[in-house]
């Protein structure tokens, strides 16, 4: 079994492009496209809804998600972010825009074109599982790849390492509805992960789960992440979920975008009372990092704290050592200190800005 959680969170490496949404609009009713004009003249969802009978899904949505990073897309019920992760592999079409995966525009392929991105390129990791019921697990796993026309032998060979590595060792002759739901999301994953596809789409895979099961699912998914380097866009509706398994993020609200940053960018510095109300109530010393509020100023001595390390266990070091200020490293190298006054004030419970708008586009 995979185990253990992401204790020491890593830079993100400058990356690549993998996957650019562009201008990307979805309305549903009639004449979606004619509708586009009302909603870029500033025309509301509700207003949209009550004077043309049309559902506003996504709204100039602009987001670039680099190779090998996991992105997540945040938002409440309704606010388009399931909408999203179905137009990058077209099982929605939109209503206008772009969707570029390594320079090629998803909506321009031909028929074959996408069936092969789909078999390939693009895997995806349900809510609820969508196992086939009859099959067993190890028949559910391998699947995708007799779609792909791989041989039996090597395709047994190839679903019974990713079995392995899930940790259901031991299950492979059972059926679906003889695994808890936590072991059945195994599954799902694990047969996304043998066709080998470089991106995985997950909407909303671990919340069906209960919380310790999707906490343990949360860590299966990034200790083969920390392998793998997939491009991974994760979809979901909890904060806690995005912050901790996310190297950015994406939040969403009626449709449109109205953050994008890392865990620390968004925790910091909330672009409106929406996100401001979102994160309000989250534990920020397991959250923030020590680089987010870390001096260039260096010291002779004291201990020392990786750059890296949340404030949390920062402050249990600084506390041990009876210090108020610490030597922050970087590869076993000085880059910094930080001092313990700036700790626990960034980890207190933000006050709301003053004429901070209740209002968003």
């Amino acid at each position: 079994m995979v185990s253990g959680c992401r204790s020491t969170w890593k830079v993100p490496m400058a990356s690549e492009t993998k996957v650019a949404i562009k201008n990307l609009y979805k309305i549903f009713g009639k004449d979606p496209a004619g509708m586009i004009n009302h909603v870029q003249n500033g025309i509301s969802k509700k207003e949209l809804l009550e004077q043309y009978g049309s559902v506003l899904a996504l709204n100039d949505v602009n987001i670039d998600i680099p190779a090998r990073n996991i992105q997540v897309i945040m938002g409440l019920s309704g606010s388009g972010k399931s909408t999203l992760i179905r137009h990058v592999n077209r099982l929605i079409e939109p209503t206008s825009g772009e969707i570029i995966v390594d320079g090629q525009n998803v909506l321009g392929m031909s028929k074959t074109e996408l069936r092969e991105f789909r078999r390939h390129t693009a895997s995806m990791v349900f809510q609820r599982f969508a196992l086939l019921p009859h099959h067993t697990i190890v028949d559910n796993v391998s699947y995708g790849l007799t779609v792909q026309k791989v041989p039996k032998q090597e395709a047994a060979e190839r679903s019974q390492q990713w079995i392995d590595r899930v940790g259901l060792t031991g299950y492979e002759k059972h059926f679906p509805s003889q695994l808890s739901g936590g072991m059945q999301q195994r599954v799902g994953l694990a047969r996304a992960l043998a066709t080998d596809a470089e991106i995985l789409l997950m909407d909303e895979a671990f919340s069906a789960l209960d919380p310790l099961i999707r906490t343990d699912m949360q860590d299966v998914l990034l200790g083969l992440q920390e392998e793998l380097h997939k491009t991974i866009l994760f979809i979901t509706h909890d904060l806690d979920e995005a912050l901790r398994i996310g190297e950015n993020i994406a939040i969403l609200r009626d449709g449109f975008v109205v953050q994008k940053g890392t865990p620390q960018e968004i925790v910091l510095n909330p672009a409106d009372k929406y996100v401001t109300d979102f994160i309000k109530d989250i534990n920020r010393g397991r959250v923030l990092r020590v680089s987010s509020i870390m001096d260039s100023k260096k010291l002779k001595n004291g201990p020392e704290i990786e750059r890296n390390m949340v404030l949390e266990d920062a402050l249990q070091i600084l506390s041990k050592a009876g210090v108020f200020e610490a030597t922050v490293t970087e590869g076993g190298k000085s880059i910094g200190s930080v001092e313990l006054g700036k700790m626990t004030t960034a980890i207190a419970r933000p006050r709301e800005k003053a004429g901070q708008s209740d209002t968003y586009r």
